[in-house]
């Protein structure tokens, strides 16, 4: 065995140990992530991916909420359009005015439909 060295149990040790200073930071530090991971709740995390019937239900309540929202902001951007439309139909604005009258007539008609 050229160019190896042979390492006694003895050197093992000593080469293993470490001195208080750097073992207290590391117990600190330690101390400090274990607090933050506390902090973040992860324990219940994890409980919450163990159970896939609990996601499935929240991420349908999250999807319903969305699909609302949507709508909801949808209807609301499409009223505001619609007026904002016609207020400009009453501008007279001779080309404009003409083809925002005929959507607006047109929007107005598919909502009586239903």
């Amino acid at each position: 065995m050229r160019g190896h060295v042979i390492m006694t149990e003895r050197d093992h040790r000593k080469e293993a140990t470490i001195d208080r200073a750097t073992a207290s930071a590391l117990i600190r530090r330690l101390a400090e992530l274990s607090l933050a991971m506390d902090k973040m709740n992860i324990a219940e995390y994890v409980e919450f991916l163990k159970n896939p019937r609990r996601i499935i239900f929240v991420n349908f309540l999250g999807g319903l909420a969305r699909g609302f929202g949507i709508g909801i902001g949808a209807t609301i951007l499409a009223a505001l359009f619609i007026i904002i439309l016609s207020r400009i139909v009453q501008l007279n604005i001779p080309v404009i005015g003409e083809f925002i009258a005929e959507i607006v007539k047109t929007v107005n008609s598919h909502m009586r439909l239903r």
